[in-house]
């Protein structure tokens, strides 16, 4: 029998040796009637019915077990990764991102925190984070209320103290306090830009399809993000999934082109959070450079 290294060219050969070996016309010795076999059985009445079953159960069985199953399998893993059940993904990069955050929020002045000493909130945080990281520490898959409402408590902690950060310094600049140090200016302005764009980068990840463990569960057939991969699946990896670092691209390119490069918005709550963050960077940027601007000059 040749060998083939198509697994459905290996099923297709199996079966026709299996049929070349069931007793066909040409098997028999020349000049000898054919051989009865179940083959050349009638398929009319019981006999034939008894027949055909016979010749599909030795069929079956003639069929390697790993060749079975395989347009399941072919099926499952047609399937993009996106859409169905994964192991979840691991921890480490949004666990950076949240340290990232809370480090950002250290040097900025007591008169622009929101809760004096400036230390407190962040440790607040770090501790939130602590325990989620305890709680899940390596794949992120487990369906938990607590920790879904932990985590969105400490992502609505940070965004309210960069919030306040960049209303006091939106403030000071206008009214002219303490505004005259270009270096000062541009470190704090810095910050609280590269912290916004950590914040929305934890919204979206945290939001797209009910968060990372309902991704990884894949209960919602539609993603509130298109990416770039999910449009042309050949040029990615069969087992690509979106992750932190795809959501944090997203929230940079948003941040910097005020408008989606090559992630688009699906839902409403998608296009109306970008359109939020776009218009923060955008005032943002634009007070802390022109005022810079000015002390230098």
């Amino acid at each position: 029998m040749p060998v083939a290294s198509d697994p459905a060219e290996r099923a297709r050969l199996v079966v026709m040796d299996a049929n070349e070996g069931t007793g066909s016309p040409r098997d028999s010795p020349p000049g000898r009637p054919p051989r009865e076999s179940a083959d050349m059985m009638p398929l009319d009445g019981a006999g034939g019915i008894d027949a055909l079953r016979e010749r599909l159960a030795r069929l079956e069985r003639s069929v390697p077990a790993g060749l079975r199953n395989l347009p399941e399998e072919v099926g499952r893993e047609a399937k993009p990764a996106w859409s169905r059940v994964t192991q979840g993904e691991t921890r480490w990069q949004v666990s950076l991102a949240v340290i990232a955050a809370i480090a950002l929020q250290l040097p900025v002045p007591d008169r622009l925190a929101l809760v004096r000493p400036g230390w407190l909130l962040p440790a607040l945080e770090a501790l939130l984070m602590l325990g989620l990281v305890i709680a899940n520490p390596h794949r992120i898959d487990r369906e938990s209320v607590i920790l879904r409402y932990t985590s969105l408590t400490l992502i609505a902690l940070i965004s309210l103290a960069n919030v306040w950060s960049a209303g006091r310094l939106i403030v000071d600049i206008v009214t002219g306090v303490d505004s005259s140090r270009a270096l000062a200016l541009l470190l704090n302005g810095g910050a609280i830009w590269l912290t916004n764009i950590i914040v929305f980068a934890l919204w979206y990840w945290e939001l797209d399809r009910g968060g990372p463990v309902a991704r990884a569960l894949a209960p919602k057939p539609y993603p509130d993000f298109l990416f770039a991969q999910m449009t042309s699946p050949d040029l990615a990896p069969p087992g690509w999934e979106p992750m932190f670092g795809d959501y944090f691209y997203l929230s940079f390119t948003n941040a910097s082109a005020f408008s989606p490069t090559d992630v688009l918005p699906l839902s409403r709550w998608a296009k109306m959070l970008m359109l939020v963050q776009s218009a923060a960077s955008l005032v943002t940027v634009a007070l802390v450079i022109a005022r810079a601007v000015n002390v230098f000059r």
